[in-house]
């Protein structure tokens, strides 16, 4: 499974063979994704050869090729004329989800609350999470505050001590701030994930709660934060 950044250089990778029949520099690529630093784009070439998406050829500059695509890639023959006039702009990988309360698009009850849900976040290894929601979820007013909110299924066990497993519905409340101990929805360059938000003087801690799991730092600009965890909704 692959994060939407991996998905973007996946695609941008298979549409430049396509097109120049060598794969496409360091810096090419940074730039395609919109990076800042070509070790965001190592780290995710990395992850793609782990995966078995891309491999390298011996002895060969500029020698990335593309070993197999997921199901839904779109193929660079058809992303050809796009990538040409508009630059890259790839779409993020769907992810099918299991009919559940307050799914799909018709009148929901009196004194539920319809939200989308957007897709997957970690709560471990990364995973994607969804721009754009095809699904929306439904819960009872009381388990909401005031403010506009969101759903995301948990993917992963680093918050398991939290009280948040994996297959569990966050609950999230949109915001772009937030206190320290809140458990929070942070993006980061290439990955979007559920952690314990620490301020640090002049950095940022993002906490698991699971001993099995590594507290990350990261500088102020790293981070973004999407939201906080408002309520959980769990299925048994």
């Amino acid at each position: 499974m692959l994060t939407a950044k991996q998905y973007e250089l996946l695609v941008y990778i298979d549409t430049y063979l396509g097109e120049r029949g060598i794969s496409p520099s360091f810096d090419e690529m940074k730039d395609a994704l919109g990076l800042k630093s070509k070790s965001g784009i190592h780290r995710l070439i990395v992850a793609l050869e782990e995966r078995g998406f891309i491999g390298r050829m011996p002895h060969r500059a500029r020698a990335l090729e593309v070993l197999r695509r997921p199901e839904n890639f779109v193929r660079a023959e058809a992303r050809a004329t796009e990538a040409a006039e508009k630059g890259f702009a790839p779409q993020v990988i769907s992810t099918p989800f299991p009919a559940r309360p307050g799914g799909g698009s018709g009148p929901i009850e009196s004194g539920l609350v319809e939200m989308p849900l957007y897709g997957r976040i970690a709560a471990g290894s990364p995973i994607e999470a969804l721009r754009d929601a095809s699904q929306t979820f439904a819960v009872p007013a009381g388990l909401l505050g005031g403010g506009e909110h969101y759903a995301l299924e948990v993917v992963g066990d680093s918050m398991i001590d939290a009280g948040i497993h994996d297959g569990d519905i966050a609950i999230v409340r949109r915001g772009d701030s937030a206190e320290n101990g809140d458990i929070v929805v942070a993006l980061l360059v290439d990955e979007v994930t559920l952690k314990r938000f620490r301020r640090r003087r002049d950095s940022i801690a993002l906490e698991p709660a699971n001993p099995a799991h590594e507290t990350r730092i990261f500088g102020p600009d790293q981070v973004k934060i999407q939201g906080t965890l408002a309520a959980l909704y769990r299925l048994y």
